[in-house]
């Protein structure tokens, strides 16, 4: 088993403090755009924060339940009152923050000892807490932050007027991402077997493959919404349906309820529209080749657009600087992708039996208490 260390413990301690302060910064932004008198996008900042936070507190407290059958049900209710008042996810920190700190400044757990031994259950205890806490966040990044740095990318383009508040509300977003993108990496390799930790080079790696991508894929459909919001609003309906639709052909069983479980294919679908991932724990060469395929085609269909419907647009220096961006972030964001998969990835060095494509489904399911829910939920 992967040790909790002292770096993992200020790690999470700093992923809180940029989720408060993420949540100041939201309430700012929408603020400052009420004042102005631009209600739709004050409106639509608060709908991503409100949606992004019943979904994650719904799944939070699913997974309080699950893992606490047969407990105190008064400790449940209160759990329930906490995630109805939208703070389940700083009960998750207490729990990491608590155990977290056990295990990194006060146990020494011997090489040898056992998973029954005490210090290594508290240390299962600590990386699991964290793992649900990185989960969660990965549900937060894709339902609140990357559409949210979608939208402010697209103000900006669209009025071309610049406030602090909106760089502020940037950079959070682009630090959420990041955050949020290797974290969980850094979870997936601590909880399952015979993986080695996630190395320097593989983050920087990792996070440039990701974040390269998905700026390059928001900056296109920014260019798209400015030609026509009807063909953008389109656009994005039919990806989610393209993901909903695959997410349903692999038959995950993530979630003990099927309500549950269709709560999680809708939300998977909308994590499809941005980045890519495999939900079943398989080989994905193909399926992530052409859905980044479809992102170059769709971008490089998007600027021929611009070039044939605007042509008046191309002669303007901000549009010529977000096309050299977008492209260029696609092409190092593949680059990246495929040194990753080739040279990075944990299927590429670990053990036949860690690698196993039978991760979901009727044995995942049964096993879910002892291997933990990451072994349900594999993003690449």
């Amino acid at each position: 088993m992967m040790k909790f260390t002292k770096q993992n413990f200020f790690v999470l301690v700093g992923g809180m403090i940029i989720y408060v302060v993420d949540i100041g910064v939201d309430f700012w932004v929408a603020s400052r755009y009420f004042c102005q008198g631009q209600y739709s996008w004050s409106i639509l900042i608060l709908c991503f924060r409100g949606l992004s936070s019943i979904i994650t507190q719904i799944f939070s407290y699913e997974w309080f339940k699950n893992d606490w059958e047969g407990t105190d049900t008064r400790k449940l209710k209160l759990v329930f009152l906490v995630h109805l008042f939208q703070c389940g996810i700083f009960i998750r920190y207490w729990f990491a923050l608590k155990y977290g700190c056990q295990v990194a400044f006060k146990q020494t757990s011997s090489r040898g000892a056992s998973e029954a031994d005490p210090s290594n259950l508290i240390q299962k205890q600590a990386i699991d807490a964290v793992t649900d806490i990185n989960m969660l966040r990965v549900f937060k990044t894709f339902l609140e932050t990357t559409p949210q740095l979608f939208l402010q990318i697209y103000i900006l383009m669209e009025h071309g007027k610049t406030h602090l508040y909106q760089y502020a509300a940037i950079v959070m977003s682009f630090c959420g991402i990041s955050l949020s993108m290797v974290d969980y990496q850094i979870s997936l390799r601590k909880s399952l077997p015979d993986k080695d930790e996630f190395r320097v080079l593989s983050k920087f790696i990792y996070l440039f493959y990701k974040l390269l991508t998905v700026t390059s894929w928001i900056l296109s459909i920014s260019l798209i919404t400015l030609l026509s919001v009807r063909i953008s609003v389109i656009l994005l309906i039919f990806l989610w349906i393209c993901g909903f639709t695959w997410t349903l052909k692999q038959h995950t069983t993530f979630c003990k309820s099927m309500k549950m479980e269709y709560l999680y294919r809708t939300v998977v679908g909308i994590i499809l529209i941005f980045s890519f991932f495999n939900i079943k724990g398989r080989r994905t060469k193909v399926c992530i080749s052409i859905y980044y395929a479809t992102h170059t085609v769709v971008t490089l269909g998007i600027l021929f657009v611009y070039m044939f419907w605007k042509p008046s647009v191309i002669k303007e220096i901000c549009f010529t600087i977000v096309s050299i961006v977008t492209i260029s972030s696609l092409v190092f964001g593949i680059i990246f992708l495929v040194i990753y998969y080739s040279h990075l990835h944990p299927t590429t060095y670990c053990k036949p039996q860690a690698c196993s494509d039978e991760v979901d489904g009727v044995a995942g399911q049964k096993e879910r208490v002892k291997t933990g829910r990451f072994q349900n939920f594999l993003m690449q």
